[in-house]
């Protein structure tokens, strides 16, 4: 097969997904922005690690989860220790409240703010789904002015953190709350859980990687379709409008 065969085929696949959405769920950070591009999230992770290490706690964490860049697996080790601990509701603050820092400093996801538009003025309801906080969400998008595009539909991680993804809790909300038929629905992620999540709920996926390795990672998942970029999402609505 040529690659130009092969990049039709591809092409047609989105086209499908696209052309059948009445709703779509986004995931947060990756799809819409990256929240911790100025406030890294390897910075947060080591600021959970010093605080259960200030507390005597560091033991909690196997030497290999110490040395974790992303906080939300610092957050689930611990966690698994102590399920429904006072420890584990206020290590999930202490991140809420960095994620909302983060909003400061987050970078849009190129052509992701038309993309939101496009789909809000044809009519497409859209929510978020994600293991970030909903309140960081919700934040982000008032930044961007897109608030009116999404709410009130912003579900992400709660104190019950064996609901996140790729556990389809928070899609499963979106979908109540849309009042949305699954097969009419597009997941929008950037990470396997997020494939897995979206397949739990009973609804199509479309990958986001912002690189080649992103891109082999979510293959190797199951995605039958991602993209590197939105401007082609962008390009197949442009034909609905």
């Amino acid at each position: 097969m040529t690659a130009e065969t092969e990049k039709a085929k591809e092409t047609e696949k989105l086209r499908g997904l696209v052309a059948g959405a009445r709703f779509v769920l986004f995931d947060f950070d990756g799809p819409i922005c990256r929240l911790f591009a100025g406030h890294t999230a390897e910075q947060v992770a080591k600021d959970q690690v010093r605080w259960l290490e200030e507390r005597g706690l560091r033991g909690l964490l196997t030497e290999e989860e110490q040395a974790e860049p992303d906080p939300h697996i610092v957050l689930r080790m611990v966690d698994r220790r102590h399920p429904d601990s006072d420890l584990v509701f206020e290590l999930e603050k202490r991140l809420t409240l960095q994620e909302l820092r983060a909003v400061e400093s987050a970078y849009p996801t190129a052509h992701v703010d038309p993309l939101i538009r496009t789909w809000h003025a044809l009519g497409v309801r859209l929510a978020v789904a994600t293991n970030n906080s909903p309140l960081a969400a919700a934040r982000y998008l008032t930044t961007r002015g897109l608030t009116e595009c999404f709410a009130p539909h912003f579900y992400g991680r709660t104190q019950d953190l064996s609901l996140l993804k790729p556990h389809p809790h928070c899609l499963n909300r979106a979908l109540s709350a849309l009042g949305a038929e699954p097969s009419e629905t597009l997941m929008i992620g950037d990470q396997p859980t997020d494939f897995e999540a979206a397949q739990s709920a009973g609804v199509s996926f479309l990958g986001y990687a912002r690189n080649e390795a992103k891109v082999e990672e979510l293959r190797a998942a199951g995605a039958r379709v991602v993209v590197e970029e939105f401007k082609s999402v962008l390009k197949i609505l442009g034909g609905r409008v």
